[in-house]
């Protein structure tokens, strides 16, 4: 949960690992098209690939063979007055030589056109036959990226989330907010530089690929597994230990690889990233009232929501006892069967005793018993299960500096690598304060470390004494944009590892039309893949003018249903089974 308080200003300027650039890349040409071994272009630090194929997809007749012009054409609907004549952009692209090692693949969209507009223009992921004739335009697939002001010369969109590697990739540009045509420049113009290409980059990891998990459908019913024995609520604070769940053994997963797949909608990447759309998860806390069982937390939630969460989010501790400490527990064991992913979001604490570990207490040596422990249960449930350390570090003092972070970050995740829990999914969860844009460079442990790039972004508003009322666009956009500005993360999906929204004293139903409103903010920054509501009132108390919870009235409750309704929200679960 977001904090405000006494912040340090100590900057560090961190180290960033360089891309290693594609050396060759060769591209084949599609729809019988002879073979070709098409020049890399020198265009910044990255290797250019041109396109094998475009047309524009219309209905309007006299557009002719639209894969033979020199020019490509976007127009919403109407267009100059018809109302049938909108027009998007194909573009295809076949991409080989990616080493099998590549990671952090980044591919960017380069297309020219010859004028300024106040347009929108939007980078989908397309089924569109890009050498096609006259294809009729067909559903849009997973939004990549946007433009949100066209500019005369090269306008850049950010396709890494379709572009995996190797294979044939293919493009729709969508327009918006200007009602005339706009004109790009195809792979026929003239001028070979003007040709529509992507820019690739990666780093070089190790290992072998490994098999992009196979989604299977979640139950339709959601069981309460029995309770156990009393366990104890692992929140952010202090709670006493039950016995500990016993570890298991199973064959360590494959080394952790790119991520692969089609970009077709219904696919979950090795990194459990979905292929269209986002995950929808929550963070729903047990309590005493109810034996702390952390099974019905959930379920009941769901029960109101009338749907099942992609993800569960719980807080764990160094004591590796018990529901805090020895994880996964029996009742996230249930919910992986089920078909849910668990976030195991790892604190350097002792929750009973309210003891707060240093981070050169944890790099020191002294807890690699409790980090080994952990990496082995971890490694026991064999698929994929996202992982997090010490979120939001910035507004943990007490623990040391941002290098400090970094360095248990490394060490922690290294062990786990040396324990061959490579299914951990590391997630790296920043607040996302403006106050704190100055310290994320130094606080971020390096493209190595991180496969998720998270934050917690909160419409507090009077609950911390602000008057804005803030939108889900808002909401989200800020740290968004700076991730962007400031090319960290880069081609990494990002999460709302929490999210949450206060109602609004002045109106009851704003807190409803805020989260109906919110899978449109989703839309709108693509490459968050992954939002997870923190219902609970955390760091703020529950008054009349404040509650944090989405269940806190029927209005707030119907809402969130209705969001969790929307098919960018309707994901594919991959079956996740402890051994």
């Amino acid at each position: 949960m977001t904090r405000r308080g006494v912040h340090r200003l100590t900057r560090y300027a961190g180290s960033r690992r360089r891309a290693t650039v594609l050396g060759v890349l060769s591209v084949g040409v599609v729809a019988g098209l002879v073979a070709t071994m098409m020049p890399l272009l020198a265009d910044d630090a990255a290797a250019a690939v041109v396109a094998v194929a475009d047309t524009t997809a219309t209905t309007v007749p006299q557009d002719g063979d639209n894969s033979t012009k020199t020019t490509l054409a976007t127009c919403p609907a109407p267009c100059d007055g018809n109302r049938f004549g909108s027009r998007d952009a194909i573009v295809g692209f076949t991409v080989s030589g990616v080493p099998a090692t590549a990671v952090n693949i980044r591919a960017t969209l380069r297309v020219h056109t010859w004028q300024d507009a106040a347009a929108t223009v939007t980078a989908y992921a397309s089924d569109v036959d890009a050498a096609d004739r006259r294809p009729a335009p067909e559903q849009l697939g997973a939004a990549l990226d946007r433009v949100s002001t066209v500019i005369k010369g090269f306008n850049e969109w950010d396709v890494s989330d379709l572009v995996r590697g190797n294979g044939d990739w293919t493009v729709a540009l969508a327009q918006s907010g200007l009602d005339t045509r706009l004109y790009w420049a195809s792979r026929e113009n003239r001028d070979p530089g003007l040709h529509p290409r992507l820019l690739i980059s990666y780093d070089v990891g190790t290992g072998t690929p490994s098999a992009t998990p196979t989604p299977s459908a979640a139950p339709t019913t959601a069981p309460t597994p029995a309770a156990p024995s009393p366990t104890v609520e692992p929140s952010m604070s202090p709670s006493p230990t039950p016995s500990p769940v016993p570890a298991t053994t199973a064959p360590a997963p494959p080394t952790k690889t790119p991520d692969s797949g089609s970009g077709r909608c219904g696919t979950v990447s090795d990194l459990l990233v979905p292929s269209c759309g986002a995950w929808w998860g929550m963070y729903s806390p047990a309590s005493a009232a109810t034996g702390w069982d952390h099974g019905k937390a959930v379920t009941d939630v769901e029960a109101q929501v009338g749907r099942r969460f992609d993800v569960v989010h719980r807080y764990h501790d160094f004591s590796n006892v018990g529901s805090n400490g020895a994880f996964p527990d029996v009742y996230q064991q249930a919910q992986m069967r089920e078909g849910r992913i668990p976030f195991f979001a790892w604190e350097s604490r002792i929750f009973s005793s309210g003891t707060v570990l240093t981070w050169a207490d944890v790099y020191s040596g002294r807890h690699d018993a409790t980090i080994d422990a952990v990496a082995g249960r971890i490694r026991a449930v064999g698929s994929p299960v996202f992982m997090g350390f010490d979120h939001e570090p910035e507004d943990e003092p007490a623990k040391g500096s941002d290098a400090d972070f970094v360095r248990a970050w490394r060490y922690v995740h290294d062990r786990f690598e040396a324990a061959g829990a490579n299914n951990a999914v590391w997630v790296w969860v920043m607040m996302g304060w403006s106050g704190h844009y100055d310290r994320y460079a130094g606080l971020y442990p390096g493209d190595r470390y991180v496969d998720w790039v998270g934050y917690d972004p909160y419409n507090f508003h009077v609950c911390n004494g602000s008057t804005v009322w803030k939108s889900p666009h808002d909401t989200v956009g800020g740290f968004y944009r700076w991730l962007d500005e400031h090319r960290l993360g880069v081609g990494k999906p990002r999460m709302l590892a929490e999210f949450g929204t206060n109602l609004h004293p002045g109106d009851p139903n704003a807190k409803r039309r805020w989260f109906e409103e919110f899978p449109a903010a989703l839309k709108a920054h693509p490459k968050i893949k992954a939002a997870i509501y923190f219902n609970s009132a955390g760091m703020t108390r529950k008054t009349g003018d404040c509650d944090m919870t989405m269940n806190h009235n029927a209005s707030a409750v119907a809402g969130f249903a209705q969001a969790g309704r929307d098919g960018y929200l309707r994901q594919p679960t991959p079956t996740v089974k402890p051994r």
